[in-house]
């Protein structure tokens, strides 16, 4: 691959100016015909000369929108590698083994629970308990996930994966049981993630995911050469002085943390995590060093391709974001079993 033979240097700075090209692009994308050049102006000087419907739609729907997608697809990529590191294995994803349908079910708990006080405290609902329940929902279901699969003779795949279906069955059973117990805001409310948007976007949100994105990526940074070690198995990288059981208990708590706050603010948006890791393996290699950073740039530019599509598609109405990664994943995930056929059982 031509990208490959690449310095990490350029390829980085390359994918850093597409994506930057395409979040523009991205802004000038939407129902509303709004010309390119208008949409630049009014986001960089925010011209008097332009409409004010203009300026309004650029700066409180396009732009917050833009950002919270590049937000929301970095970190589900660098979870997914994370993951994939943790279990030494290319089919971890917290789509396919049911995190992100725990920390679904753990914010469709709150929406519902925590109806009432959301009417009155909009950001008490958007800052603490949407993110709280939806990250102990993923965190009880990725120790559960790791506590099934693994054993003295290592972890399994496909326990894993068997494991993630039946949590997903049971999630989906759950947030079936919340629709039908919710009002009409309530159902509003499920409607608005349960099949992955960034419709909602806000400056909150934003917020939120800008310190989870910086706090993972520096936690994670501080763990790669950890989890290099790991890649050699469990009894090498104690040998080599790694704590296992404390690392994976740290990083199986941050990995849920980071799913958990996607899902509150976009949904269930399933096989970032999937697809950005194997790629940003064929770039920089398995080091985690460089494939953490490269995996959040590529995470970032998929997810926002991925909404621009959606919003264009079947316009002037909106198809979710996460039908879309799931087009684009769901392939790729049955090409990766068929590669992995006779190694996985």
């Amino acid at each position: 691959m031509l990208l490959r033979r690449l310095p990490l240097s350029v390829s980085y700075t390359l994918f850093a100016l597409v994506l930057t090209v395409t979040a523009i692009s991205s802004i000038t994308v939407g129902p509303m015909n709004i010309g390119f050049f208008d949409s630049v102006q009014s986001l960089i000087f925010r011209s008097n000369d332009l409409a004010p419907h203009i300026n309004l739609v650029i700066h409180e729907i396009r732009f917050p929108r833009t950002i919270l997608c590049m937000l929301v697809g970095a970190i589900l990529a660098i979870c997914g590698t994370v993951m994939q590191g943790l279990f030494r294995n290319p089919l971890a994803e917290p789509g396919i083994i049911g995190v992100s349908a725990g920390a679904s079910l753990g914010a469709a708990m709150a929406i519902v629970l925590f109806a009432e006080v959301s009417q009155q405290y909009p950001q008490f609902m958007s800052l603490a308990a949407v993110p709280l329940f939806a990250f102990l929902g993923g965190a009880l279901t990725t120790i559960l996930v790791y506590k099934l699969g693994t054993s003295k003779m290592g972890t399994s795949v496909t326990i894993m994966l068997l494991a993630g279906v039946a949590i997903s069955a049971l999630s989906g059973a759950g947030i079936g049981f919340m629709s039908f117990v919710a009002n009409d805001q309530m159902l509003r409310d499920l409607s608005l993630w349960s099949m992955g948007s960034l419709a909602g976007a806000n400056w909150t949100s934003i917020l939120l995911c800008s310190v989870t994105l910086v706090i993972l990526l520096w936690v994670f940074a501080r763990k790669a050469m950890a989890l290099n070690a790991l890649l050699l198995g469990e009894a090498e990288a104690a040998h080599l002085g790694i704590p296992v059981q404390a690392l994976k208990r740290q990083l199986i708590l941050l990995t849920a943390v980071g799913v958990g706050i996607t899902v509150s603010v976009s949904g269930m948006i399933g096989f970032i995590g999937l697809v950005i890791p194997h790629l940003g393996r064929m770039l920089s290699g398995p080091d985690h060093r460089t494939l953490l950073p490269i995996s959040a740039i590529m995470g970032a530019l998929l997810l926002t391709l991925a909404d621009m599509f959606s919003r264009v598609v079947v316009a002037p109405a909106e198809l979710p974001v996460g039908i879309v990664t799931a087009i684009i994943g769901a392939p790729f995930f049955i090409y990766l079993l068929f590669k992995q056929k006779g190694r996985i059982l």
